[in-house]
Formats: C-alpha cells, sequence, structure tokens
C-alpha cells in the first residue's frame, strides 16, 4: 500500500526566520505519517535548523537540489553527502527550473539520483512535458525518455526507495492539467516504470503530480488511481494553505 505524499517545493524563497515561523505554525495540526506523509523542500542552508524545529512533528525536511559528487573542487554546490549528514530524507531532483534555468540534461539528473541514493537518501525524480510537445503529441516520448533516462544504473531495489513527480511545465504557475491529463502522464511513468525493472516494482514507487496544485483541485487530482500524492510550489508557501493539504482526507 503507497503512503499518499505531499510534498512541498519552496524554491528559492523564505528566510530562515520566516521558515521556523512557518513550523511553528504548522506545529501539532500535521496528520500522523502512516495516512500522508508530508515533506518541505527548502534551501539548503538551513535545512539544519528547519530539522531541529520540526523535529518532534510528523513532517520530512527535505533539500531541492545536490551535486553528484561527494566532495571536490566544485565551487557553490551542494555536497550530497553532506546534505545526507544532516539526516535529510529526500532530494527533489531534475525540476524543471533546474532543466530550463540551469541547463540541467538527463544524464546530469541520473548522476545526481545515483548520488542521492549512494549517499542513503531518497530522490524525487521531476519529470516535464511542454505544451508545444503536448500539441504535437511528443508528450510521451518525451517524459517516458526522462524517466528511463534518469533510472539508468539504477537496481531495481534501488528504485523502489523512488518518488517520480510528473510536471508538465505548461501547467506549472498558470492552469493545472485537468485530473485526467494528470492520471495519464501518472499512468504512463508507471508503466515505463514497469517495462524498465518489473509491475512490483511499478507497484512500488509513488508518483506525485505538481503544476498549479492547491486545496480546490487537489481531492480530484489524489482520487485518480495512478497519482499518489502532489508536488506542490507556492500554495506550500503559507501555512494554513499547507495544513489543508496534508489533511486534504480530513475535510
Amino acid at each position: 500500500m503507497r503512503v499518499p505524499f505531499v510534498a512541498a517545493n519552496w524554491k528559492m524563497n523564505k528566510t530562515l526566520p520566516e521558515a521556523l515561523d512557518f513550523i511553528e505554525q504548522i506545529r501539532g495540526k500535521l496528520p500522523a505519517e502512516n495516512n500522508v506523509e508530508s515533506l518541505i523542500c527548502a534551501q539548503s542552508l538551513f535545512l539544519s535548523q528547519m530539522m531541529t524545529a520540526a523535529d518532534a512533528e510528523p513532517v520530512k525536511i527535505g533539500a531541492e537540489n545536490v551535486f553528484w559528487e561527494d566532495a571536490g573542487a566544485f565551487t557553490g554546490e551542494t555536497s550530497p553527502k553532506a546534505v545526507a549528514s544532516l539526516g535529510v530524507n529526500y532530494v527533489l531532483i531534475g525540476h524543471s527550473e533546474r532543466r530550463n534555468y540551469f541547463r540541467e540534461t538527463d544524464e546530469m539528473v541520473n548522476n545526481k539520483v545515483r548520488a542521492v541514493l549512494r549517499n542513503g537518501m531518497k530522490p524525487i525524480i521531476c519529470v516535464d512535458e511542454t505544451m508545444g510537445q503536448r500539441e504535437s503529441n511528443e508528450k510521451v516520448h518525451w517524459v517516458v525518455s526522462q524517466v528511463i533516462e534518469a533510472l539508468k544504473g539504477v537496481k531495481a531495489e534501488d528504485a523502489a526507495k523512488i518518488t517520480i513527480a510528473y510536471e508538465p511545465s505548461w501547467a506549472i504557475g498558470t492552469a493545472a492539467a485537468s485530473a485526467q491529463q494528470a492520471e495519464d502522464g501518472c499512468y504512463l511513468i508507471r508503466q515505463t516504470i514497469a517495462d524498465v525493472y518489473n509491475d512490483a516494482c511499478a507497484e512500488q514507487v509513488r508518483i506525485l503530480y505538481g503544476g498549479s496544485v492547491k486545496p480546490s483541485n487537489q481531492a480530484a487530482l489524489m482520487a485518480m488511481p495512478s497519482i499518489d500524492g502532489v508536488l506542490v510550489g507556492d500554495a506550500s508557501l503559507d501555512p494554513e494553505t499547507f495544513l489543508e493539504l496534508v489533511n486534504y482526507d480530513a475535510k
């Protein structure tokens, strides 16, 4: 049984005092981890303080990115070994903004996935499609290709630790994909995992939808059989909205 997963991606938002205040505002109001797993991915420079503040709460703190080498002459990058030493569980990999603004390739994403797993953490791999690809009917090949490339060299026993987030960039910050469009993408991803590994592995992997998710459309998305959760951007920055999202099944 896959536990529903609500993951917040704060991106380059909030200062340390704001992040700690957020933790205080959600304290004691989160669902049990075996009902809904909740995660906040924040800037690396205050992950440690956030983890300390949230230590007794059923919410995990994750990183938004890491480099693919554990150490070396890579000025300005973040070591996955260092992040793991903080006790971080999850790392976002291959977000559309990383691919677009920082020109991350499928090979770079794959290197980061393997680095995260090597250091005992769990990657949340983001895969994308653009409206241009959707309109030209190339979306199937594009999403499948990103999944296959991200999983190269990853063993089946490690693949079961991975979460994949389907985030069509045409739906980010605008109108969300319909529940059926999101389901189609997530179903295709699960079938791809089954093809790469096997059906049992595909059934263990959680697949999230990301793209203009908010409380008003979450229930329809989460009702779909192939969607195990959501990856939320802007809507996750407000503590009350975040609480609505993680407590969606208590409404």
